[in-house]
């Protein structure tokens, strides 16, 4: 569905922060992109949905197909309506003042067909705690709350393929597991997931592919399972290195290691 390659990137002009980034996503997969803050993961979901413009970047280098078409020029809401692909950013963007039913109509504002009301009870289905606040503003939901609306204003655009950015980021541990078995069970009814997580092994768990980026470039890629048992990402992203470290400066040497190549 979705291709990327050898894709630059630079902000102001000058600030590099894609290095030649390649990667797919097949239609009906969950492909997981795990990486230090800073790697340039956010940037690469901007590229894709066409928004990078509005950050003050340019893509410089490489190109983004959506089948065998270009994605480069155009615009996110030619991207969300023609190719069907949507963005769900990591600071829960919701409509504070609006109540959870409204943001789920007003994220459907591209639409001119009559089944808005229909699929607004389908979302509500998906994430029962919002069916019982569905008349309560946004901005007074819990951060899970406001994490599901979210996406469920994702899901009113009609997409075939999602971009979720930190989906887990700042909730509490049973309210990340009901959010990541909420985002398996979207992919088994046919949507595309392309997800940047810092939880990597819940992210892991679910996928079906996986790509590693640190410093603007990926660095390792494999089937979620094989990056789960990988030593360096177990060591650097799940917390479960069988090396004793020394200390704080052994932690960090891994940033110039050679063996992820």
């Amino acid at each position: 569905m979705i291709s990327v390659e050898n894709l630059r990137v630079v902000y102001h002009d000058v600030i590099s922060v894609l290095n030649g980034v390649s990667l797919r996503v097949d239609d009906g997969e969950v492909v997981v992109l795990i990486g230090a803050n800073g790697a340039g993961k956010t940037t690469l979901l901007r590229s894709i949905c066409g928004l990078i413009k509005v950050f003050d970047g340019d893509i410089i280098e490489g190109d983004i197909r959506s089948g065998d078409t270009s994605l480069l020029g155009l615009d996110s809401m030619d991207i969300i309506k023609r190719h069907r692909i949507t963005y769900v950013m990591e600071d829960r963007p919701v409509f504070e003042y609006l109540t959870i039913e409204e943001n789920l109509e007003a994220a459907a504002f591209s639409r001119r067909d009559g089944e808005i009301k229909k699929d607004v009870e389908q979302v509500l289905e998906i994430f029962p705690p919002l069916k019982n606040i569905r008349g309560k503003r946004a901005g007074y939901a819990s951060g899970g709350e406001q994490q599901m609306l979210a996406i469920g204003m994702g899901l009113m655009t009609r997409p075939q393929c999602m971009l979720l950015d930190e989906p887990s980021l700042g909730l509490a541990p049973l309210i990340t597991e009901e959010l990541f078995r909420i985002i398996e069970g979207l992919n088994r009814e046919g949507l595309t997931i392309l997800l940047v997580e810092q939880n990597a092994h819940a992210a892991l768990s679910i996928g079906h592919r996986g790509y590693v980026m640190e410093t603007g470039r990926i660095v390792l890629d494999g089937a979620a399972e094989e990056l789960i048992r990988n030593e360096d990402v177990r060591e650097f992203y799940l917390g479960a290195g069988e090396r004793e470290r020394k200390s704080y400066k052994d932690a960090k040497r891994y940033k110039r290691r050679k063996r992820w190549l």
